[in-house]
């Protein structure tokens, strides 16, 4: 944990949130301002910067991450593949517009067209 960052507050339960998921490695929860009907962020418990920092050491984190994302996405109202879908985005440093310095997924999705991209 880093004591200066907001998403390992938000784990700790420093800082409310409305959360999606949780379990001792990971927290789900929704983005403050989503860009799509269902946005919300699935991030590692353990401060990890981003995907730059990952290590094989992480491999099974990140695995579980990514195949939780479905899930949570359907739960959250995303209409089921093919038809439907979802977005992941992970941003990683300035010029990849990655604003938290915590690794974090961006899971969006809903009805288009959406504010950005």
């Amino acid at each position: 944990m880093s004591a200066d960052c907001i998403f390992c507050k938000i784990a700790a339960g420093e800082i409310p949130s409305r959360r999606v998921y949780e379990d001792d490695d990971i927290i789900a929860f929704h983005d403050i301002n989503p860009w799509a009907p269902v946005h919300f962020l699935i991030v590692p418990k353990m401060h990890i910067t981003s995907m730059a920092q990952l290590e094989e050491k992480h491999a099974a984190l990140m695995g579980r991450m990514m195949t939780l994302a479905p899930r949570l996405a359907l739960e959250q109202g995303c209409e089921p593949y093919p038809e439907g879908g979802f977005r992941i985005v992970i941003n990683t440093g300035k010029n990849g517009g990655q604003e938290v310095p915590h690794l974090h997924v961006h899971v969006l999705g809903g009805a288009r067209p959406w504010k950005h991209g």
